[in-house]
């Protein structure tokens, strides 16, 4: 039975992403795509990768990262150094997350205080008038 294909219509539309995106990433050899004139043919491994890579950079890994860690997998072992790695690099990205919320608190927090400052003198202007 021939393997299954995808154009890179149905790879654009199944992923939500444009079809220049997966063309980038086959000019960055992280799929290739068998030819046929000027017709691209994804097969099955090509469709996980980039399905892999934007799950990756939906959780703040860099292209780098995600290619670092699907090409660490190996289906004669039982890829714990791939899993230990992507763990790490999932513990470090929420360190970092939890960090930038804190952060962000800290500033709301300070925003709010300027505005209620601001609201107070406006309102004790106000009363002055």
């Amino acid at each position: 039975m021939p393997e299954k294909t995808y154009s890179i219509s149905d790879l654009a539309s199944e992923f939500g992403v444009t079809t220049r995106t997966i063309r980038f990433y086959e000019e960055k050899g992280l799929v290739t795509p068998r030819r046929e004139g000027q017709k691209r043919l994804y097969n099955q491994a090509d469709r996980v990768r980039i399905k892999l890579i934007l799950r990756g950079k939906r959780i703040g890994m860099t292209l780098d990262e995600c290619v670092e860690v699907i090409d660490m997998y190996d289906p004669e072992h039982n890829n714990a150094e791939q899993l230990h790695s992507l763990i790490a690099r999932v513990q470090d990205k929420r360190a970092r997350f939890e960090q930038q919320r804190r952060d962000i608190d800290e500033m709301l927090k300070g925003l709010d205080e300027v505005q209620a400052l601001c609201e107070s003198a406006l309102a004790e202007a106000g009363a002055a008038n």
